[in-house]
């Protein structure tokens, strides 16, 4: 599946990558290889293969979730610019 330089073009500006115009029909050439190899993978019969969440057959370790260090919010709020009811203030980045 051959893919044109505008098509080039979209996905760099989608990644925000700067690709030089001399740069675009060599990145064509490997993307388009790329999605070609991935609709070979299509075509792999999975049909008899289990889904599974993890290839290998274990069970995950777990640890009781016990408090193991006090509270020093008091202590860390003393060295912030600006706190308030125990929150600490920040500017507004966002209007």
């Amino acid at each position: 599946m051959p893919l044109s330089p505008d098509e080039v073009r979209n996905i760099a500006h989608l990644a925000r990558l700067g690709i030089s115009e001399g740069d675009i029909p060599r990145y064509a050439d490997n993307l388009s290889r790329i999605l070609d190899f991935v609709a070979q993978l299509d075509d792999a019969d999975t049909s008899r293969v289990p889904p599974m969440a993890h290839p290998l057959d274990m069970s995950q370790r777990l640890r009781e979730d016990l408090v193991s260090e006090t509270s020093q919010r008091e202590l860390y709020q003393k060295n912030a610019p600006q706190a308030e009811a125990g929150l600490y203030l920040v500017p507004k980045v966002i209007e």
